[in-house]
């Protein structure tokens, strides 16, 4: 029998809740001893189930394993991910264990239970991060705030790094896109008549693509 040791965070997780990857490691060190590998995923969601580490840990699983983690939701923040992860090891002859416990210890029903109420809350935490995110994200855009990724096309980030201020020339051909809309021409029109002009996208390029330019039309209308 050998363990083996998997680590997940995400960068908000790293920063706000002391989750990083040495301190996952020393808390399964400490529950379980040095592990044989150990297997990290830096920056993957937990309902993400395509991650290198997790698919490369599975994949050594053999008859009598242990894959221990810090806490559950290290392994999945979804429910039906953890049920998935669940029958996956068990197929391999192996076992998941946790550093915290929550009923990893046994299969009787109570543990089974345990496990499971670990996992839905650990999907309600994510789903409820997920909403204060996407509230905290419409205030930022309603006060004109950068909200992350690319500058939109019309706006340049201003000298403070957070605001967004118009970039009149872009302004320009933003409404030169929406006359040409409201007079029928077709998207791939649009993106030749923005070549002729010497219009560059955002990063800088000089030709367009009808799904760029459809992405900015749905954003202004």
């Amino acid at each position: 029998m050998s363990t083996f040791a998997y680590l997940r965070v995400s960068t908000d997780e790293q920063a706000e809740s002391g989750l990083g990857l040495d301190a996952q490691l020393e808390s399964i060190t400490k529950a379980f001893g040095a592990p044989v590998s150990v297997f990290r995923d830096e920056g993957y969601s937990g309902k993400d189930s395509n991650r290198p580490g997790l698919t490369e840990a599975l994949e050594t699983l053999h008859g009598g394993d242990l894959l221990v983690v810090a806490k559950r939701d290290r392994l999945a923040r979804d429910t039906f991910l953890s049920l998935w992860l669940e029958k996956e090891v068990k197929r391999r002859g192996a076992r998941i264990a946790s550093a915290a416990g929550e009923g990893t210890g046994s299969d009787d029903p109570t543990s089974v239970l345990m496990r499971t109420m670990v996992d839905a809350f650990a999907t309600y935490e994510r789903q409820v991060i997920g909403q204060r995110t996407k509230a905290a994200l419409a205030q930022k855009k309603a006060r004109g705030e950068h909200t992350g990724g690319d500058v939109p096309f019309g706006y340049d980030i201003d000298a403070d790094g957070i605001h967004l201020v118009a970039n009149l020339k872009e302004q320009e051909e933003l409404r030169m896109i929406a006359r040409l809309r409201r007079r029928g021409y077709p998207l791939r029109r649009i993106c030749e008549k923005l070549e002729s002009r010497g219009v560059q996208t955002k990063r800088g390029r000089s030709t367009w693509d009808p799904k760029t330019l459809s992405r900015i039309i749905e954003r202004v209308e």
